[in-house]
C-alpha cells in the first residue's frame, strides 16, 4: 500500500524540483575538468522552515526524496525576535528538522526593520538571511513552502494596489539570484500540506501572526477569500492561481519586447527619442522608461506605476511641463524631442 495521497502529492512536488537542480547540476562546468568525479559534492538544497505546517510538510518531502537522488538535504529557520519565545521554538524547528535527518540544519536570528511595514520587513529580512545562509553553506537552493492559497492571496493583493500584470503574476516557481528559490507547492493547495503533516504526525506550529487581523494578508487570508469563495464557489483559489500563470507568461513576454525596443528608441548619444517612444504600446513604452529610470540610479522597490506614469505624460501628454523627481534622486525631463532621465 502507497503512501497517504496527500503524502504522495508533496513528494512528487519535491521530487521534480529536485530533477530540475539535478538537470541544471550536471550541465554546469566543472571547476576542474580534469579532476576526478568523486570529488564533485552532489548539490545541497535547503529548505526554510519556520515549523508551521506547509514548510515542515515540504522539510518531511525534502529528506524522504533527497537521499533517494543523491542530493544532500539540509534546512533553516529564521528567528524573527517578534514574539516572546521565538528563540525556543526557533530551537524546536531546529530539532524536528535534524529529527528528520537533516544536515545541516541552522537557526539565524534576525533584527526585522521597519521600511515599507511590518510584513515587507519582516520578509526582507527573512530573505536576507536565506541567502547569508545559502552562500554560506554552498546551497544549490532553497526551498520555500508557498501554496496555491499564497499564490491566490499575492495576485488579490497585487490586484488591490493597482500596479500593473506584473504584480498579478503573484510568485515565480523560480526566483532569485542565479534561481536560488524554489516553490514546489505551487501547484497544491494548504490543506495538502496540512494533511499530509497530520497522516506523517508530525508537530506543526501555528504562528498567531497568521490570524492577527492587523496584517493585511491576514485579514485577506481569514475574511476576504471566504467571502469570494462564498459568491463566487470553491474555485476562486485555483483560478487565481492559473491568472498568476497566465500573467507571467504575459509580462514576460513584455518585458522581452521592452528590452528588443529599447534598443530602437535612443539616438547616436544614447538618449531616448520621444517621437519613437510614443510609436511603442503604452505597456511597452512603460517598461522602457521603467528600465531607465532604474539604470539612472531609481530603486526599482520604491518606483510605483505613478512615477512612470508620470514621466509617461512627458511623452504622451506634453504641455511644456516641467521635470519629474523620482526616487533616488533621479529625475525625468524632456529637452528638445528627447527624454533625459538622470540623477539630479
Amino acid at each position: 500500500m502507497g503512501p497517504h495521497p496527500a503524502v504522495a502529492a508533496i513528494r512528487l512536488a519535491v521530487r521534480r524540483v529536485l530533477h530540475d537542480l539535478l538537470t541544471e547540476h550536471n550541465r554546469a562546468p566543472a571547476a576542474l575538468p580534469h579532476a576526478p568525479s568523486h570529488e564533485t559534492p552532489p548539490p545541497l538544497v535547503l529548505v526554510a522552515c519556520s515549523g508551521g505546517a506547509d514548510s515542515m510538510a515540504l522539510a518531511s518531502a525534502l529528506a524522504f526524496e533527497a537521499p533517494k537522488l543523491g542530493v544532500r538535504a539540509g534546512g533553516v529557520t529564521i528567528d524573527h525576535g517578534l514574539q516572546p519565545g521565538s528563540d525556543v521554538r526557533a530551537a524546536e524547528v531546529v530539532l524536528r528538522l535534524r529529527e528528520l535527518g537533516l544536515d545541516p540544519v541552522d537557526s539565524v536570528a534576525v533584527s526585522v526593520g521597519r521600511a515599507g511595514g511590518p510584513e515587507a520587513a519582516a520578509r526582507d529580512a527573512r530573505y536576507a538571511a536565506l541567502d547569508t545562509a545559502a552562500e554560506r553553506h554552498g546551497a544549490a537552493a532553497v526551498l520555500l513552502g508557498h501554496t496555491r492559497d499564497d499564490q491566490a492571496e499575492t495576485v488579490l493583493l497585487g490586484l488591490a494596489r493597482g500596479s500593473g500584470i506584473r504584480s498579478l503574476s503573484g510568485m515565480a516557481a523560480v526566483s532569485g539570484a542565479g534561481g536560488r528559490y524554489r516553490r514546489p507547492f505551487l501547484e497544491l493547495d494548504r490543506q495538502t500540506a496540512r494533511k499530509a503533516c497530520m497522516v506523517q504526525s508530525l508537530p506543526v506550529w501555528d504562528d498567531p501572526h497568521n490570524a492577527d487581523p492587523a496584517y493585511t494578508r491576514s485579514r485577506l487570508r481569514h475574511e476576504g477569500l471566504p467571502a469570494l469563495e462564498k459568491a463566487l464557489g470553491k474555485g476562486v483559489v485555483e483560478a487565481l492561481a492559473r491568472t498568476a500563470r497566465l500573467s507571467r507568461d504575459d509580462a514576460d513576454a513584455l518585458d522581452t519586447w521592452a528590452t528588443q525596443a529599447e534598443a530602437t528608441v535612443r539616438d547616436a548619444t544614447g538618449h531616448l527619442e520621444c517621437a519613437k517612444l510614443y510609436a511603442l504600446p503604452p505597456a511597452v513604452r512603460r517598461r522602457v522608461l521603467r528600465r531607465a529610470a532604474i539604470a539612472a540610479g531609481a530603486p526599482a522597490g520604491s518606483l510605483f506605476a505613478r512615477h512612470i506614469e508620470e514621466v509617461d505624460r512627458l511623452i504622451t501628454g506634453w504641455r511644456g511641463q516641467g521635470a519629474i523627481n523620482l526616487p533616488g534622486k533621479v529625475v525625468a525631463r524632456r529637452q528638445g524631442g528627447r527624454l533625459v532621465i538622470r540623477q539630479g
